[in-house]
């Protein structure tokens, strides 16, 4: 009789470790849909400071009249980029909080083991940083001053 129980309990088993599995499986495609973020984003910030740096200096030796247009092209991209980035950012966080909610429910009802850790994501650090200079950037293009002027 006790090897029927435990043949019984075979299939639970299984099914709560492949469903703790499939966390961890979330988190990392969380993740990558973050850093697909980050990269557009980095590409808005990178080239709209890139637009502005460069025909702000084509004007600064009068090879071209003027670089309003171009220098608000470049800091819409900028901020173009942020924003993306800051929605993303939001998304992530609140994406992975009702996740870890969720599994920890589970694991609270013995549906799954929870053994494995549940770390906080270094996309999310990076994407945090990556907003950080972003903001530098703009600040330093708008009111040029800060560590990109």
């Amino acid at each position: 009789m006790i090897e029927n129980v435990q043949a019984r309990d075979i299939p639970t088993e299984l099914s709560a470790r492949r469903t703790g599995m499939s966390f961890q499986r979330t988190r990392m495609s969380a993740d990558r849909t973050l850093m697909s973020v980050m990269r557009t984003s980095l590409s808005l910030i990178g080239f709209g400071f890139t637009i502005f740096q460069v025909f702000q200096k084509l004007h600064e030796t009068q090879i071209v009249k003027s670089a309003y247009a171009a220098g608000n092209f470049g800091k819409a991209l900028v901020l173009l980029g942020i924003l993306m980035l800051a929605v993303g950012i939001g998304y992530h966080v609140s994406y992975m909080l009702e996740l870890r909610r969720l599994r920890a429910e589970l694991k609270r009802d013995g549906m799954i083991h929870g053994e494995t850790r549940f770390p906080v994501s270094l996309t999310l650090v990076v994407a945090l940083l990556l907003l950080t200079i972003g903001l530098f950037a703009i600040v330093s293009m708008v009111f040029g001053v800060g560590p990109f002027h």
